[in-house]
């Protein structure tokens, strides 16, 4: 038989091994709250995952390396290349920092996101652009030790651009729409502001 001293203990310890209520119902709770932030963005990388991988699979299936296929003349047209840096060719054999880089702002990204007001749906659109653009491209150099570009664009005679995918795209146009939208609101709230300022004291 227990003494009244051992079962004290043997409850304690059934205390201690005991998950708290609590602390499982704030986890979730919180858990809930950043998926409600983050749905439109998760949607929206995933999106665009989904369009750079499915491209590329048919790229490299049905398209010779470096052969130019014309869609507008010279100025637009595909072309298979293997690209060893980042985004339009940039920091060529530099695979460990460029899949550092992309994994480091695809997490900060995912943890700023829940900061982000609900009503602030066009920010967590283009946050989406860059992470599904980041991921997309870091599935490439994880799985292959490259990525695949495949889009040419041209101004015959002047400039070419380096060859780029729906990745790349996808990234340069969330970071410049970004860009335009943080200088928007921060004009907006400025004008607010000093509109706010003017207004007659009714005290």
């Amino acid at each position: 038989s227990y003494s009244v001293s051992q079962r004290a203990c043997n409850r304690t310890d059934c205390i201690r091994q005991t998950p708290r209520p609590a602390a499982k119902e704030s986890s979730m709770n919180s858990i809930r709250t950043w998926f409600a932030h983050a749905w439109i963005t998760l949607l929206v990388a995933g999106i665009v995952i989904a369009l750079d991988q499915w491209s590329k699979v048919i790229v490299r299936a049905n398209l010779p390396k470096f052969d130019f296929v014309p869609v507008l003349g010279n100025f637009f047209g595909w072309q298979h290349v293997d690209n060893f840096g980042a985004s339009f060719g940039l920091f060529q054999d530099a695979r460990l920092v460029l899949t550092i880089v992309a994994i480091s702002v695809t997490a900060a990204i995912l943890v700023y996101v829940r900061y982000i007001p609900r009503d602030h749906v066009a920010m967590r659109i283009l946050l989406g652009l860059m992470v599904g653009g980041a991921v997309g491209n870091l599935i490439d150099r994880v799985a292959r030790g490259y990525v695949t570009d495949f889009i040419v664009l041209r101004i015959p005679n002047v400039y070419a651009w380096p060859n780029f995918n729906v990745a790349d795209m996808a990234v340069v146009t969330g970071t410049i729409l970004l860009a335009i939208y943080i200088i928007w609101e921060d004009v907006h709230s400025s004008r607010a502001a000093k509109a706010q300022a003017h207004l007659p004291d009714n005290e």
